[in-house]
């Protein structure tokens, strides 16, 4: 049976100018990969890709999004930074056409793209934000040195039942000179005796009136963003962004399950893992996003009808939760034999479908208040061992985020929480953004992981 091969950032550029001379047609953001590295991404010459053409478009299409922002502005366009909520807001801002959503807590990442050529870490030391914060400080240093986003003409952010550490960070940044409007996101508590429970997508129920409270602080942001843009955002056109931003769910859904479910992974895990980003914010394009992914559900289905993929059907059927800073680590389960099947990246809601039969402003409501940060951790424990069972996974791996307020303890609920149902391996890791003397460990961990999931595996 054949199998697919992983390919260096030298080798993607070569199969590039191949698929060229055979009559492929590259999308306007498209070219060679090698190209990024000139612009300041040094981190991707350390890592493997997918050796398709679309994978390439993926990283290209995630790569250019700074290119996108910019020429958004000279068309006239609003830029809108939408921090915190991981899913919600995107939705609407995108339900008026002058208006485009980006994440600045994207940032997280450059240290990592960006390798030992970026500053950003050593700029937030010196605002007073070091290393005991999460790594999102890195957006704190990119809103001060200007060279990773353009300024937002608007900038929201959820406060509430969210990170500490993005509190404290976020407003650093509105002390800075950055104002924000900031709405509130509460805690999705337990139902009281006499009180009405509405389930939420994704399995979760929350307090009717939690969900009327966040509902009037949709309303709230819909009238500001409206005077920033100068123009209504009516619910029609909210419906309307709702019904595009469910397509793009659709399809990762249907991409996550064919990987998933697949005998032999027909993705690496590092693609999948851009992928599934994407859904948070469309990586500031919603139309173009939605071929980028149709062309990778494509690619995947018919890598599984004709039988091809990557480790082969005797790899370790892995659940992944959170993500990791430093990407190379997908690309080192790999090569310790473990496959993704089941993934927990801290935005579930960002992948489920969003509400239509009821008002948007309710149906977005719901989304937030189905953010998995936004209730307990015994909640996201029970959706993730729900999945496990669902996908067949043998073997859990936790990535503590360096700092994090909200990994302090979570991990271990979920660790405890998955132990008492299946017998299968857990284990907590925990990723730096560069994580290159931590390497030998992390390598030692996952392979320790992967044998033991085999050694159960035969006693089964």
């Amino acid at each position: 049976m054949d199998r697919l091969q992983q390919i260096t950032l030298e080798e993607c550029d070569a199969a590039y100018g191949q698929w060229l001379s055979y009559g492929g047609q590259a999308p306007r953001y498209g070219g060679r990969l090698s190209r990024h590295v000139k612009d300041g991404n040094k981190g991707i010459e350390r890592l493997k890709f997918d050796n398709s053409a679309v994978a390439m478009n993926l990283w290209n299409f995630l790569l250019t999004e700074e290119e996108r922002l910019r020429e958004a502005r000279s068309a006239g366009k609003k830029l809108i930074g939408t921090m915190k909520d991981l899913g919600t807001l995107p939705v609407m801002v995108y339900a008026h056409p002058g208006l485009v959503a980006f994440y600045p807590d994207g940032a997280w990442w450059i240290p990592c793209l960006m390798d030992e050529n970026d500053r950003l870490l050593e700029v937030a030391d010196q605002l007073g934000v070091d290393g005991t914060f999460c790594p999102v400080r890195a957006m704190l240093a990119a809103f001060v040195t200007g060279d990773h986003f353009p300024a937002p003409d608007m900038l929201i952010c959820s406060v509430g039942a969210t990170c500490d550490d993005f509190s404290a960070i976020a407003q650093r940044v509105e002390g800075l000179g950055n104002p924000i409007l900031w709405w509130e996101l509460p805690h999705r508590r337990a139902l009281g005796h006499d009180e009405t429970g509405i389930e939420l997508p994704g399995g979760a129920c929350a307090a009717k009136d939690q969900i009327d409270f966040v509902k009037d602080e949709m309303t709230r942001i819909i009238r500001v963003m409206a005077d920033t843009v100068g123009a209504s955002v009516t619910d029609d056109m909210i419906v309307h962004g709702i019904s595009e931003a469910n397509k793009v769910r659709a399809c990762l859904a249907e991409l996550r399950l064919t990987i998933f479910t697949a005998d032999i992974a027909p993705l690496p895990a590092l693609e999948l893992l851009v992928a599934e980003m994407m859904a948070i914010h469309f990586c500031s394009d919603r139309d173009e996003v939605l071929v980028v992914l149709s062309g990778l559900l494509e690619l995947v289905q018919q890598r599984v009808a004709a039988g091809v993929g990557y480790l082969g059907p005797d790899s370790v059927r892995v659940f992944w939760i959170n993500p990791v800073a430093d990407l190379r680590v997908m690309n080192m389960l790999e090569e310790c034999g473990g496959r993704i099947c089941g993934t927990e990246y801290l935005f579930t809601h960002a992948l489920d479908q969003i509400p239509t039969h009821i008002p948007p402003r309710e149906a977005l409501a719901r989304m937030a208040l189905a953010d998995p940060m936004a209730g307990a951790a015994q909640d996201r424990a029970r959706r993730i061992c729900a999945d496990i069972k669902r996908f067949g996974s043998e073997a859990v791996i936790i990535s503590r985020i360096p700092g994090a307020s909200h990994c302090a303890l979570e991990g271990v609920v979920i660790k405890e929480t998955i132990r008492s149902i299946f017998d299968i391996p857990v284990v907590e890791i925990e990723v730096p953004p560069v994580s290159d003397t931590f390497q030998a460990s992390l390598r030692t961990r996952l392979s320790a992981l992967i044998e033991i999931a085999k050694g159960q595996r035969k006693r089964k």
